[in-house]
């Protein structure tokens, strides 16, 4: 008889301990609800009635999840439709000068950024320099030191630099925006390899809102518009 009283004890302080342990357990919830009888049948009344706000609960968590996973669908899809558009923005021109144009114009728009660079190694100039055809394209094009596009997208730090990198501004940005390098607050950079008989290339999305990118977010999208991008821009460049 001791020994009982003292496994009912036992029982007792771990359900104490640890209550959850008896409401997630479907079982013995069945079990408990079809119990009957005098004080127990109110007890156990109290103890439905605890079920049905966990079950509750759980319910509203649920909904929340499915909103969640809704609003995602749709912002992944808004997303994937953006960047259909702009790869079929910088498809469409007949020469350079109308790329550059729906790079700067027709690309910004629809990804909805507010500058973009399309930087390129070129030593024989100094860095920063506007290589594009005169007008207002040109600062559309930017001249970048030799290992340039490697130096901006690690800033300097041993560290890999992947083909797209999200991140808030770095310190020093102007040899990229130039004079527009003072209200770029968060930036996506595409790294493009232009082929075996060029340097690298660098394409930037600048933003003025500093949450606009950020490293948490995917890149599969923008990885795919730098495949097309840069695959487009080998053409130009032969």
């Amino acid at each position: 008889m001791a020994d009982k009283d003292e496994a009912l004890r036992a029982i007792r302080a771990h359900i104490l301990s640890d209550p959850d342990m008896i409401l997630e357990d479907r079982d013995v919830m069945r079990a408990l609800l079809k119990a009957q009888g005098g004080d127990d049948a109110r007890n156990v009344v109290d103890l439905r009635g605890v079920l049905v706000d966990r079950l509750e609960d759980r319910l509203d968590r649920l909904e929340d999840t499915h909103r969640n996973v809704i609003a995602a669908a749709y912002e992944n899809l808004a997303g994937t439709n953006q960047v259909h558009r702009a790869v079929l923005a910088v498809l469409d021109p007949a020469d350079f000068n109308g790329f550059l144009t729906a790079l700067s114009h027709d690309v910004t728009n629809i990804l909805s950024v507010d500058v973009i660079r399309l930087g390129l190694e070129s030593p024989a100039v100094a860095p920063g320099t506007p290589l594009g055809p005169k007008g207002d394209m040109q600062s559309t094009v930017v001249a970048l030191a030799r290992g340039g596009v490697d130096a901006y997208l690690t800033q300097d730090r041993d560290v890999v630099s992947r083909k797209v990198t999200l991140r808030q501004c770095a310190p020093d940005q102007s040899s990229v925006y130039g004079r527009d390098a003072t209200w770029i607050k968060s930036e996506a950079l595409l790294q493009l390899d232009l082929g075996p008989d060029f340097q690298p290339g660098l394409l930037a999305f600048g933003s003025e809102d500093p949450h606009r990118f950020h490293p948490d977010q995917g890149g599969d999208l923008l990885t795919f518009f730098a495949g097309v991008f840069e695959r487009v821009l080998r053409r130009w460049l032969a």
